[in-house]
C-alpha cells in the first residue's frame, strides 16, 4: 500500500475515533468545557448535514453513527482504489 494511501486511511480512522470520543464527552462534560468546545468546533460542522437528513429517534441523535459509517466507507474506498 502506498504511503499516502496509508496516511489517508489512518487519518480517516483517527477521525472516526475522534467522533466517538466527542460523543462520549457530550455525556460527561459540561457544554462549555474547553475540550468539548474544541472538539465540537471540529466535529459539529461534519455532523450538521447528517442532522438535517436524519431526525432524532426518541431523542437519540444518530448523526454521529452515520458520520462514522461514511468515514469507514470512504476509508475502504481509498484503500481499494489506490492500493
Amino acid at each position: 500500500m502506498p504511503s499516502f494511501v496509508y496516511i489517508i486511511a489512518q487519518l480517516l480512522s483517527l477521525l472516526s475515533w475522534i467522533v466517538i470520543v466527542y460523543v462520549f464527552l457530550t455525556y460527561f462534560l459540561a457544554p462549555y468545557h474547553p475540550l468539548r468546545m474544541t472538539l465540537g468546533r471540529f466535529i459539529e460542522p461534519m455532523l450538521a448535514p447528517f442532522r438535517r437528513l436524519i431526525p432524532p429517534i426518541s431523542g437519540i441523535d444518530l448523526s454521529p453513527m452515520a458520520l462514522i459509517i461514511i468515514l469507514q466507507i470512504l476509508r475502504q474506498l481509498v484503500v481499494r482504489l489506490f492500493s
